[in-house]
């Protein structure tokens, strides 16, 4: 007797409400193991892959891709004993390394647990050398490392800087453009929402692909000459939280100019230096270690203000948020606990971070829990901007373009590499003063890095 699972969308996130099908990966009829990857979502923070609960075979999708799925309703029905034999429920369904087979991954391994090999101690994060110039371990091999990019002089040129305009398309989809050798920018989406599809790029390949009007699109309307997307994901998400803050946290911003020439004096030596040797040193990370020690003279900072319970949460610890632009939109993936890192190792978390969202990979999880956030509006060529608070949060610290400047050194106008700094944040928590101190602490340290060792 066939014996019917029906599975429903799962919370993949806290607070989850509903979510998009963006893509099955199973048809009814096909066969299911555990933990197969059945379905793409997309949530208010990501897109996920939903592994499968049982081994069976598919019998009904209950949603087609594009549609808006509540949790809890249901999206797929299995039948788990097709064959009249009694399926193992996933719980206790194991793998050939004797690992319990769950709906994520595997759980604990049975057998004798092993010691693992002792690390040596860290050194302590409130020391000097912890601060700029702490040595790592013995160094990776050298790699090519990709260069900061120049301010534009034009906004065609931001096409090309890492950053800058991002076609609509799955990261699969990507791999085969670059394989074929098709510039994604050419082309306009077929799917959903404008999202450049394989067979877009296959067409594009072989010389077959229609050029489509740069305002044609799924929504176009010819009579009005425009577009009509609907709000949803990542978007709707970022929209909401944006106007939450904007009328919830009163504003405050403050600019700061900063001659930024010994930072990336700096930034020029440490690259020669064998223990930064592979790793990507930008003035985002400059920025990162700047604002984690900024926070150490200024607490409040990274505090939040709790309404509900009429209290303000003061945050012992560092989880600095990083705004980047991906093809769905804008989110903000965390460095957890990034005052406890060195500088080497701030840059390799950005360096990953920024990474896995251009690729569309960082996952609910990620962007949670936040206490200060940065966005790096200097790889646009923009000077600065009044930001908007992540919900959340308390303060987040615009970096903006470095460009030569003329500046006044005693006495003297001389060329010198100079960036603005705008920090806004929010004026129940943190006051006027409190803010103007951090962000000078900020613009000292990135105009002096030396200036560390005081802290």
């Amino acid at each position: 007797m066939p014996d019917y699972k029906v599975f429903p969308l799962p919370d993949t996130a806290e607070g989850l409400v509903d979510a998009e099908i963006l893509t099955w990966h199973v048809k009814p009829g096909d066969e299911v193991t555990v933990n197969q990857i059945i379905v793409e979502i997309e949530t208010a923070k990501a897109a996920v892959e939903l592994p499968c609960p049982w081994a069976g075979v598919v019998t009904e999708l209950h949603a087609a891709a594009g549609e808006t799925v509540e949790v809890g309703s249901p999206i797929l029905t299995i039948d788990v004993d097709p064959h009249g034999a009694a399926a193992a429920p996933a719980e206790e369904q194991q793998s050939d390394n004797g690992r319990t087979a769950t709906l994520v991954g595997y759980g604990p391994k049975t057998g004798v647990a092993k010691r693992r090999a002792r690390k040596d101690s860290p050194v302590p994060a409130g020391s000097v050398q912890s601060a700029f110039a702490r040595t790592a371990a013995p160094p990776p091999p050298p790699v090519v490392e990709e260069e900061i990019p120049v301010v534009p002089d034009s906004p065609a040129a931001l096409l090309d800087m890492p950053g800058g305009y991002v076609p609509l398309a799955k990261p699969p989809v990507r791999k085969l453009a670059k394989d074929l050798g098709v510039d994604l920018r050419s082309l306009t989406g077929s799917g959903s929402s404008g999202v450049i599809t394989r067979e877009d790029v296959e067409r594009a390949a072989s010389g077959t692909a229609a050029v489509a009007a740069p305002a044609a699109g799924p929504g176009y309307d010819p009579a009005t000459r425009e577009r009509r997307v609907p709000v949803k994901g990542v978007r709707r998400a970022t929209a909401q939280a944006m106007v939450d803050s904007a009328f919830t946290a009163p504003h405050v911003t403050e600019f700061l100019t900063v001659d930024v020439t010994p930072m990336m004096e700096l930034r020029a030596r440490l690259k020669e230096h064998p223990a930064f040797r592979g790793v990507k040193l930008t003035p985002l990370t400059f920025a990162a270690k700047a604002v984690c020690l900024a926070v150490q003279r200024t607490p409040d900072i990274n505090a939040v203000w709790d309404g509900a319970a009429n209290e303000i949460v003061y945050k012992e610890y560092v989880h600095l948020g990083i705004a980047a632009a991906t093809p769905r939109g804008l989110i903000v993936p965390k460095v957890r606990d990034a005052d406890r890192m060195s500088l080497r190792e701030l840059a390799e978390a950005l360096e990953a971070l920024t990474a896995t969202a251009r690729d569309g990979k960082t996952q609910p999880a990620e962007m949670v829990n936040g206490t200060i956030t940065i966005t790096n509006v200097g790889v646009f060529g923009v000077d600065t901007g009044t930001p908007i608070i992540n919900p959340g949060e308390s303060a987040i610290l615009a970096l903006g373009a470095i460009r030569d400047m003329p500046w006044v050194v005693d006495g003297q106008i001389v060329p010198r590499k100079v960036c603005q700094l705008s920090l806004s944040f929010d004026h129940r928590v943190v006051d006027g003063e409190q803010g103007s101190r951090f962000l000078a602490d900020v613009g000292a340290l990135l105009a002096d890095p030396a200036f560390a060792i005081t802290y």
